[in-house]
């Protein structure tokens, strides 16, 4: 079973989110979405100051299998895109919840059409999927 912290919201694409101190946000994929990947071998980030809008693409992980756009679960700017995936993609599948944060911003009021999911929900649609 996959790693799912409860202080984390997720989205149905796989995406989490967590709300820094300083009210931005940091986004990264969630331990199942890392797994059925496989090992990660190249990931581009945004880079700061783009403006993103909820269910954007605004990311590409890429594994020996397949290629994946990564989605804004929320409007706002992109404070910092984390450079040391560049050089060390495999942070994201070691540590997907911390070190393999992929990019922090400072959201707007744009919600869009991103459901936000509590870590019961999300386990509930990870099991769904089967």
């Amino acid at each position: 079973m996959s790693k799912i912290p409860g202080d984390l919201r997720y989205t149905k694409s796989h995406e989490w989110l967590r709300t820094l101190p300083d009210g931005s946000i940091e986004i990264g994929i969630s331990d199942h979405a890392q797994a059925a990947l496989g090992d990660l071998v190249f990931v581009e980030v945004p880079e700061a100051g783009r403006t993103l809008s909820a269910g954007d693409a605004c990311a590409v992980v890429e594994s020996v299998k397949a290629a994946s756009d990564v989605y804004s679960p929320v409007g706002g700017e992109v404070i910092a895109g984390n450079d040391q995936l560049a050089t060390k993609p495999e942070l994201i599948n070691a540590d997907p919840y911390g070190q393999g944060w992929i990019l922090r911003m400072r959201p707007t009021g744009d919600r869009g059409g991103a459901e936000l999911l509590d870590a019961t929900a999300y386990a509930a649609e990870v099991a769904a999927a089967g």
